[in-house]
């Protein structure tokens, strides 16, 4: 199955799940870009280390609120994972940009940066969901949370041993890994 397959030409669950997954991504892009339009690329100053912080911030608010914790904000779930999906992606961008990239991206540079990393990130969902046979299904929201929550733990160890890690794949993975957790926890909420 190509990376770039269009949702039409897959057969059965699969084409369900990229149908699902692709208009959760429009979603979040949709969002990524009107933010762009009103804060351009601010988020450029962020290094990934304060960009894993931030997931946390995202993931352990939507944990808290999963536990039926008093919301004192009047935002639900659904905003936090849609963030933890748009940080990723800026996470993966700031690991690809080189440090004499300019802090201010063109929209243009910055849209096509991101889609690239959404493409990569969908690729990885295409693969590991063929694997596992689309077992996210089974899966409560709850535990996807715990999912990103275990990631975010492994990703920060991994950026406090400064490169000195043994066996584990690359803080990207991390990322990927995590925004493919949050969509397959907005396509479950929009099915619920």
């Amino acid at each position: 199955m190509s990376e770039t397959a269009s949702t039409s030409e897959i057969p059965g669950a699969a084409g369900r799940t990229f149908a699902q997954y692709d208009a959760r991504v429009a979603e979040c892009r949709a969002l990524f870009l009107d933010k762009m339009h009103d804060y351009g690329t601010a988020w450029r100053v962020l290094r990934p280390a304060s960009l894993t912080d931030q997931l946390f911030i995202k993931a352990q608010r939507i944990r808290t609120l999963q536990e039926g914790a008093e919301r004192k904000v009047d935002e639900g779930i659904r905003p936090e994972f849609i963030g933890i999906v748009n940080y990723c992606m800026m996470a993966l961008i700031q690991l690809e940009l080189t440090e004499d990239s300019p802090m201010d991206l063109p929209k243009e540079e910055a849209t096509g940066l991101y889609d690239g990393m959404l493409a990569r990130t969908r690729g990885l969902m295409a693969r590991k969901n063929h694997d596992y046979g689309e077992a996210w299904r089974d899966m409560r929201v709850s535990s996807l949370t715990d999912l990103i929550l275990m990631k975010l733990l492994r990703i920060k160890q991994i950026e406090d041993l400064q490169g000195g890690a043994k066996v584990s794949e690359g803080v990207d993975a991390g990322y990927m890994d995590m925004a493919n957790y949050a969509l397959f926890a907005l396509i479950h909420l929009e099915s619920a």
